[in-house]
């Protein structure tokens, strides 16, 4: 029994990416007399599959196009507005990989809960199933900051499904880490889910709902709870025991199937790369040369300007950063507002070896903010939505409104006819016909 489920596990991971949305109940691991030690072992392949199946491009993708990054040696994509004109398109894998791998894990995830919510209850059932609802929530986290407005899936469906709106997709998310937080299991390690985690999330969350209160209640939570405390970057992304980590995926060899670190290093450094994206030299820049964090965020291979928190090139895997504390300080600093949130502000800035600052308006202290976030989270997933929820990502990086969204990819909406494109995309689309 336990063996089957491990293999059926595995073949939901690999199986076809093509419409995700509409799988048939019977595809499904029967959930008829499944036992606590065989929900243990599904949880091990949702663990599995919420590592790699978002691909590369699914983690960091608001890095590759949040301004700070962009293709070395390639005069048509050696600007941040033409990566991004370059990355955000319809048809553009860089886009359809992540949907496709997002449902793929939404459909893994929706069976495990269902299936667990069917077995005897006990304390471990209850963790278990906050377990299946935090990655649930963090999959849908990344879809409505992406596209917004899209489908909200729990179980096996055989009709097509249209977009939620999106007040209504933040709500799915809050309510998922909710449950999360109240069900996940105490923090062990930073390698499983637990409350903590959860709460991460949904202070994110709540931040980007623009429920500040609520966001710096659940951060400041974290910060004095006693279990975390910030650590130099040394540790944090060098591998060594530290305090700072809320939850990060371990990315081992024999779970993922790609190397992060290889698509930011160069083949010249000690462990090998592919060298596909490199920080803009401003990037390069914006780290002081008394802030702790610059020589392993940024560094110089040769001549190569590379992102150096991903530190195994060709030769390991590096771990997914999901949570860590620094980024609780920088949500506690933002939701409180300059007259609260200035001393978190700079107690995070003088633990880096930067001065404090001294904002002198509401606007002023968003945008230290916003800077400190850009430096502390560089490579880590941020920048992008950093500067569309804040209004200044058009400006910032010079390009159209229609990319503070993604398009749906058109694959998707060829095979869900209740699938509606973006009206940015389908104005932008209009504009190009008509040309």
């Amino acid at each position: 029994m336990k063996k089957s489920l491990v293999l059926i596990a595995v073949a939901l991971t690999l199986c076809s990416c093509d419409k995700y949305l509409n799988q048939y109940p019977h595809n499904a691991v029967s959930s008829d007399n499944l036992t606590e030690e065989d929900a243990e072992l599904l949880m091990v392949g949702a663990y599995n599959i919420a590592q790699y199946k978002p691909t590369f491009n699914g983690w960091a993708m608001f890095d590759i196009i949040g301004g700070d990054m962009i293709r070395p040696g390639a005069t048509s994509t050696n600007t941040p507005a033409l990566v991004v004109q370059g990355a955000i398109a319809p048809d553009n894998s860089m886009v359809s990989g992540p949907w496709n791998g997002y449902y793929a894990g939404l459909y893994q995830i929706n069976n495990f809960i269902n299936s667990v919510e069917k077995i005897p209850d006990s304390a471990r059932k209850k963790e278990m199933l906050g377990v299946g609802h935090f990655f649930r929530g963090l999959y849908y986290y990344n879809l409505v900051t992406r596209w917004r407005e899209v489908p909200i899936v729990t179980g096996p469906i055989t009709e097509d499904v249209g977009q939620s709106d999106e007040k209504t997709c933040w709500e799915f998310v809050e309510s998922e880490f909710k449950l999360a937080a109240s069900q996940a299991p105490d923090f062990s390690t930073k390698n499983y889910v637990s409350k903590d985690a959860a709460k991460a999330l949904l202070a994110r969350t709540y931040l980007a709902m623009g429920k500040k209160a609520e966001a710096a209640a659940l951060a400041e939570e974290l910060i004095t709870c006693g279990r975390f405390s910030l650590a130099p970057f040394n540790e944090i992304f060098r591998g060594v025991a530290n305090r700072e980590e809320i939850f990060s995926f371990a990315n081992l060899l024999e779970e993922g199937s790609y190397n992060i670190g290889s698509y930011y290093y160069t083949k010249e450094s000690p462990v090998g790369g592919s060298y596909t994206f490199c920080p803009t030299q401003e990037a390069m820049d914006m780290f002081e040369h008394i802030d702790k964090r610059r020589t392993v965020s940024v560094d110089i291979q040769g001549s190569n300007n590379v992102l150096n928190k991903y530190c195994q090139g060709d030769a390991g895997h590096d771990p997914i950063y999901i949570a860590r504390l620094g980024e609780m300080y920088l949500i506690s600093a933002e939701a409180q507002g300059l007259a609260l949130g200035i001393d978190r502000l700079n107690q995070l800035r003088n633990y880096r070896g930067l001065p404090s600052v001294s904002p002198a308006t509401e606007s002023a202290f968003l945008d230290a903010v916003l800077k400190e976030r850009r430096l502390e989270l560089f490579g880590e997933g941020f920048r992008w939505f950093d500067l569309v929820r804040t209004g200044k990502y058009e400006q910032v990086v010079g390009v159209d409104k229609k990319y503070t969204v993604f398009p749906i990819p058109s694959r998707e909406l060829t095979l869900n006819k209740e699938l509606k494109q973006n009206p940015l995309w389908v104005a932008s689309q209009s504009d190009d016909e008509n040309e």
